[in-house]
This record gives structure tokens, sequence and C-alpha cells, in this order.
């Protein structure tokens, strides 16, 4: 699953550089990050409850605000609209 969301993130990227996909590319992107994040949220509990608050278990943290961060880039990469 991590080797096809990779592949399906590459794709993305290089369809927001198209004008004819861009906005699909984005929506998709979108998507993707959204599907992702409770994957993220997993990650994030069993490595605290595996090791408690190490270095790995913060970055897996500090993951978790940045895929809000991401979706915004690509919504304005993409230069969305909603409605």
């Amino acid at each position: 699953m991590v080797f096809w969301s990779g592949v399906a993130e590459i794709l993305g990227g290089i369809g927001i550089m198209v004008p004819q996909t861009k906005i699909y590319a984005g929506w998709g992107l979108i998507v993707l990050l959204v599907a992702v994040f409770p994957a993220n949220i997993d990650m994030f509990l069993k490595a605290y409850q595996k090791h408690g608050m190490t270095i790995y278990t913060w970055l897996t943290l500090l993951r978790l605000p940045l895929q809000f961060v991401l979706m915004y880039w690509v919504f304005w990469a993409a230069e969305l609209k909603v409605g």
C-alpha cells in the first residue's frame, strides 16, 4: 500500500503540472492525503505505546498537522476552488 500511495503521489504531482489534469490531480492528492491520515495517527499511537515519547514518536506526532499544510499546499498549487 505504501508503494502504491507513493506512486499516486508522484502521478498527482506530475498531474498538477499539466494544465488539462491540474484540477483532477489536485483533488486526487487531497483525497489521498485524507485517506492516509488515519494510518499516520495509527503510526503515532503504535510508536507511543511501544517506545513512549522518543524522537521518532515526536516526528510521527508532528507529521499529523503537516498533513493539513500539505493539503493546503496542493489546494493552492492546483488552483482549486470550492463551490
